[in-house]
């Protein structure tokens, strides 16, 4: 009789242990489609809580890579910031959440360089100071790969 106890209640003590939590449902995760462009680099700020993807085509990915990094023609850059929350299915993990704004860099052939800012959460302004946006995003350093 003991070990038939024994026996249920461990079995209950394994169910009622292996609880399960549902992700936030308040959560929205948003994929990113660059189309033709290609990754180049991230950056994370945590005191925003936001993870940052840069896309760019070969011009761009030749523009970071050069000495001076000015923005060669034909280049398309894009800055895609996220908001970042914790993941519910790893502790100390963190996933991309919901889109807060794409920043777009493209040069003509003759070397005029159009800036965009597209916000998606209507959470930020519209940065004023296009010329250092533009100077920032040409700081990026390309991710290496083997």
């Amino acid at each position: 009789m003991k070990r038939i106890f024994f026996i249920i209640v461990s079995v209950c003590a394994l169910f009622t242990a292996c609880k399960i939590d549902e992700p936030d449902k308040d959560l929205q995760r948003v994929v990113f489609d660059p189309g033709n462009l290609k990754f180049i680099s991230t950056s994370l700020n945590p005191q925003k809580e936001t993870s940052s993807a840069l896309y760019g085509n070969q011009e761009a990915l030749q523009s970071l890579s050069d000495e001076n990094h000015q923005p060669k023609p034909n280049s398309e850059f894009k800055l895609v910031t996220w908001k970042y929350h914790e993941n519910p299915q790893y502790i100390g993990g963190t996933i991309t959440g919901e889109l807060l704004n794409v920043e777009t860099v493209k040069t003509d052939k003759n070397g005029n360089t159009l800036y965009q800012f597209k916000d998606q959460s209507k959470t930020e302004n519209n940065p004023t100071n296009k010329a250092e946006r533009i100077k920032y995003i040409m700081t990026y350093k390309p991710v290496e790969r083997p």
